[in-house]
């Protein structure tokens, strides 16, 4: 495993229950400000292996970004019950539940 998987695993595993994260965001955390794309990857490869609170990850607009109906209700449910609400359109208030780990993971 690369150190750059290690850092993103390390931060989506951060994330705190009731908060989201983005994409981009996590990318950056981990050092890499154009790697949301293998954000993605590790999400969508690690997730049951390592545990990762998968549902704490939305896109940059605060979206579900999974086009899956069953999976983008799964994460609409889990979120839910962290307390975080999602629109109609499901968006999450970023402004109200993004988390900012700081800048210890590099």
């Amino acid at each position: 495993m690369t150190p750059y998987t290690e850092r993103v695993i390390r931060i989506i595993k951060s994330i705190p229950e009731g908060s989201v994260m983005t994409y981009g965001q996590i990318a950056a955390a981990a050092g890499s400000p154009r790697g949301a794309r293998q954000v993605v990857r590790i999400l969508h490869a690690m997730s049951r292996t390592h545990q990762l609170p998968w549902h704490r990850v939305v896109n940059a607009s605060g979206e579900i970004a999974l086009r899956d109906e069953e999976s983008r209700e799964k994460q609409i449910l889990y979120l839910a019950g962290e307390g975080v609400e999602a629109g109609a359109d499901g968006r999450i208030d970023m402004e109200r539940y993004r988390h900012d780990p700081g800048e210890f993971f590099l």
